[in-house]
């Protein structure tokens, strides 16, 4: 079996520190392929280990593809690597960086998800997680100017339609068409980084959003 067709289409993207066993068992019932733990976690694997035995099917990511957004990496992740895992990109991106890959490599970008249908409180909770560090770090707006967004679009807190392109927001069918943009720009595998209110337990969101993705 390929890496792409053991993910699956579909895997959630969630900060390390933010994951427990519940949740990551919880994930694997509702038929999303793999969870990729962000924020590099601790190198002694413990925590993956604790979640693989809470699970039996669900792929658990660690990362053994780059986090490339430049040609010259996405370069490397082709020539070096399983493949790559983009962030903070939009569907434009996953089509360059498949020209760059080729057919083979792993293409897996991950997107950010907002699970409201008011435009206006969904791009103010979207733009917490885009604004800080992300326009502020210069490897994320270089590769954003290079895919034609403009000083005006990245300054302060973020053009509207500069959230509208990083962060799909709606009804569960609205983000999924989003989502699926990145499959028919040559992704392998999304992974859904679902942005709630702090605190707030993000698996009710993801069960809203698995029917929508065809999941089971």
């Amino acid at each position: 079996m390929t890496e792409a067709r053991r993910l699956g289409r579909f895997g959630v993207w969630r900060s390390a520190s933010l994951v427990t066993p519940e949740l990551a068992a919880g994930i694997e019932r509702l038929g999303f392929g793999a969870l990729w733990l962000g924020s590099s976690p601790p190198g002694d694997l413990i925590q993956a280990e604790e979640l693989l035995d809470a699970t039996t099917t669900l792929t658990l990511a660690t990362s053994l593809v780059l986090a490339a957004l430049g040609p010259r990496v996405l370069g490397l992740a082709r020539d070096r690597a399983a493949g790559a895992i983009p962030y903070l990109v939009p569907p434009e991106h996953t089509r360059q960086a498949r020209a760059v890959l080729g057919p083979g490599p792993l293409l897996a970008p991950e997107h950010k998800v907002v699970l409201d249908t008011d435009p206006d409180r969904a791009r103010a909770l979207g733009r917490t997680r885009v604004q800080r560090p992300y326009l502020g770090l210069v490897n994320y707006t270089s590769n954003l100017r290079r895919l034609g967004w403009s000083e005006e679009d990245l300054s302060g807190s973020g053009s509207d339609a500069l959230i509208d392109a990083l962060v799909a927001h709606g009804s569960p069918a609205d983000v999924a068409r989003q989502l699926t943009r990145h499959l028919d720009a040559g992704a392998d595998h999304v992974c859904v980084q679902l942005i709630t209110e702090e605190g707030a337990d993000p698996l009710p969101g993801y069960s809203a959003l698995a029917p929508a993705l065809g999941l089971s």
